[in-house]
């Protein structure tokens, strides 16, 4: 079988080459100032911003040179896209054909059409759109850099922080992230902008860009409207966002926000960066419990699908409390926003919470086993799980502080992560139609 025909094993692999080429990337001696980045740590850095979770072991600023902070850029760019997009656009522009079983899986992932024309031309318009948004935020965060850099310092730090921000990486050129940067605006609303709209997914930014052009066209009403699965994404991610910022609000922030303007602030931007960006303007480790809590609730649900963004996906969390409100009130199917959602999805989402809670559930427990240096707690190893698996990258301050199995456990889960458990399920166990069938056993339950 030709490799366009086996789409996960590409997905798999690609991202697995990546981070191992990444890795010696990092470990040139121009890369990493002396003695300062081992190979464990190159390893990790480069996992991390493959997987745009952004958790690091060593210090991106002061360890790494110019020519490594480039590196960890290009690698956040190229897994931010997605290993899947760069070889269908490759296999298309060299005039490669998809298989129609990689098509249906990359359509799954990106958008709703499955013809190979609708899929090279979508492509094209992500690969476009995305560099456009991206330089639209280097240009605003030159502005707000400036104020505190200087113009001639402020570039790149512009062009690192947009990047980052759109592919949900968390990445920062500054030792504390953005607590520096929390009460420059210039600097916060173009990063909550970029963040917001890379967690949304391609599909969606393309076909609201597409929806903008028709409409400065005056094209008919039944054109512009968006499909169902937009529909769901934008609702749930601004719910989200409303919920996320009222329970900071409520649950409270640090000790260290003074004044009212950073209280909301401070507390608008984890609502943002929780769901999967990996920024931070606080100090997590100051954070209440409930606070906390919260924020891992935003971790596991995450961004849209076909997205940078890590999680179950608000698609699958609606489709799953759907499911739920429909057996409730005794209904066999499962109805959302006046749809019904088909079973073989209904069940997919089924399987993928069902995995990921299996497969935070286990890394809990093996880092309680391995992390056992004073001063770690539940819930800091809890938070680091699910800050890992959902690719968002805050920590209450446990990461550098990781055993080598324990770092080996947190690539894992970003990888893990990153792909999706239902990917790594489906590539691991072939699917294949039962000819046996077994009689039904009842058994109790509740």
């Amino acid at each position: 079988m030709k490799w366009h025909q086996k789409p996960h094993a590409l997905l798999i692999g690609g991202f697995a080459l990546i981070i191992f080429v990444g890795t010696l990337l990092l470990m040139l001696p121009w890369a990493h100032h002396p003695g300062r980045v081992r190979l464990g740590d190159a390893f990790f850095t480069s996992a991390s911003a493959v997987c745009v979770t952004g958790l690091i072991v060593v210090d991106t600023a002061r360890d790494y040179t110019l020519f490594g902070q480039i590196i960890i850029l290009l690698l956040i760019q190229t897994g931010g896209l997605g290993v899947m997009t760069f070889a269908a656009v490759a296999a298309m522009a060299l005039g490669g054909r998809l298989s129609f079983r990689s098509q249906a899986i990359l359509s799954d992932v990106f958008f709703q059409h499955d013809m190979a024309y609708e899929l090279k031309k979508t492509f094209w318009v992500i690969l476009k759109l995305t560099f456009v948004i991206e330089g639209l935020g280097v240009l605003l965060l030159y502005f707000g850099f400036s104020r505190q850099l200087g113009y001639s310092h402020a570039f790149f730090p512009a062009l690192f922080h947009s990047i980052s921000a759109f592919c949900n990486a968390g990445f920062s050129t500054f030792s504390d992230s953005l607590i520096s940067c929390r009460q420059n605006m210039l600097v916060m609303f173009p990063l909550i902008a970029l963040i917001v709209i890379g967690g949304i997914g391609h599909f969606v930014i393309v076909e609201l860009w597409r929806r903008f052009r028709k409409s400065k066209a005056n094209e008919s009403e039944i054109s512009l409207k968006l499909s169902f699965h937009s529909k769901i994404a934008l609702w749930v991610s601004g719910l989200l966002l409303v919920l996320g910022f009222a329970a900071m609000l409520i649950l409270g922030m640090t000790p260290e926000e003074k004044t009212t303007s950073d209280y909301v602030m401070a507390s608008f931007f984890q609502s943002v960066t929780a769901r999967t960006a990996g920024f931070n303007s606080v100090n997590f480790g100051m954070l209440p419990m409930g606070s906390l809590v919260f924020i891992m609730f935003l971790m596991i649900i995450g961004g849209s699908p076909g997205s940078c963004a890590g999680g179950v996906k608000t698609t699958s969390f609606a489709i799953w409390l759907a499911r739920i409100r429909c057996r409730l009130i005794g209904r066999s199917d499962t109805i959302l926003m006046g749809k019904t959602i088909p079973v073989d999805i209904v069940r997919r989402v089924s399987i993928l919470i069902g995995l990921s809670l299996l497969w935070n559930g286990f890394g809990v427990l093996f880092l309680s086993a391995t992390e056992k240096a004073p001063g770690i707690h539940l819930q800091d190893i809890l938070f680091e799980q699910i800050s890992a698996f959902g690719t968002v990258g805050l920590s209450t301050g446990l990461t550098p502080s990781l055993s080598a199995a324990g770092r080996l456990w947190i690539i894992l889960s970003m990888f893990v992560g990153r792909l999706g458990p239902l990917t790594l399920a489906i590539w691991m166990i072939p699917l294949k139609k039962e000819k046996i069938t077994y009689p039904e056993g009842r058994i109790m339950i509740g």
